[in-house]
């Protein structure tokens, strides 16, 4: 990082000032450094509007998204693709002004950083943190940038979820029923991993999951997104020797 510059970048991206050999003079004191003000001018201010808003994402980063310069930059690329998320990108090692402009403007000392209907969301730590707990998703629905989330949809993201999905009331320490327990027991008994959801927790599921599988009742047990069906049919699966089986192919 020393040899290539990035270290140097990555200082001066985070506010700490460092002193290239070339830029100093013989009496020891930085020669030629940038002068840094508080208050942005006049003509740079709406122009870093303009840039912020230009897309409904917008993404300051170095390099391209097909050519990104540096890993927090590819990481916020690589999330807004697993989102399939449409941005624009500006590349900030392209234009002193921008890349220095945009740290005061936002008062946000590194990059990338990612806004969203010209409000600052932040960098690639955060954006990382909102995907895994689905902030990143509900504030893209909720701006118009994503169309908004079914219950279809969401049925068929959690049916997904895991290879082996069982639909079941409470939960397999704690079941809340007889027969969602005799299926969990069943599936423990032949050694099979498998996601679950407690349809208690949530009625909008519990109610949509009844027509969508065109199934009244739980527990309901889907392999590869296919309903296999309720307590009756596992059992009898399993009594036949058949579970582990139509749970593998």
């Amino acid at each position: 990082m020393h040899e290539s510059g990035e270290l140097h970048e990555v200082f001066k991206d985070h506010g700490i000032d460092t002193v290239d050999e070339t830029q100093v003079s013989d009496s020891g004191n930085a020669k030629g450094g940038i002068s840094k003000s508080t208050d942005l001018s006049t003509t740079l201010t709406p122009r870093l509007e303009s840039l912020v808003n230009s897309s409904p994402v917008m993404l300051f980063m170095k390099g391209k998204p097909d050519e990104p310069k540096c890993g927090f930059s590819r990481k916020v690329v690589e999330i807004l693709q697993q989102e399939s998320v449409p941005f624009n990108s500006f590349d900030i090692l392209t234009d002193e002004e921008v890349r220095q402009g945009l740290k005061v403007y936002s008062n946000w000392s590194s990059y990338p950083q990612l806004y969203i209907k010209g409000e600052l969301i932040g960098g690639s730590d955060i954006v990382l943190e909102m995907q895994k707990s689905g902030e990143l998703q509900k504030i893209l629905h909720e701006k118009g940038i994503l169309p908004k989330e079914t219950i279809q949809d969401r049925l068929k993201k959690l049916i997904a979820s895991s290879p082996v999905m069982l639909f079941m009331k409470g939960t397999p320490d704690a079941p809340r029923c007889g027969f969602s327990s005799r299926v969990v027991g069943a599936l423990q008994e032949e050694g099979v991993d498998f996601g679950h959801f407690d349809i208690l927790t949530d009625d909008e599921v519990r109610q949509g999951l009844k027509t969508f599988s065109n199934w009244p009742t739980f527990p309901q047990l889907y392999y590869k997104s296919e309903l296999i069906g309720g307590c009756d049919i596992v059992m009898e699966l399993r009594n036949n020797g058949e579970l582990k089986s139509t749970l593998s192919e």
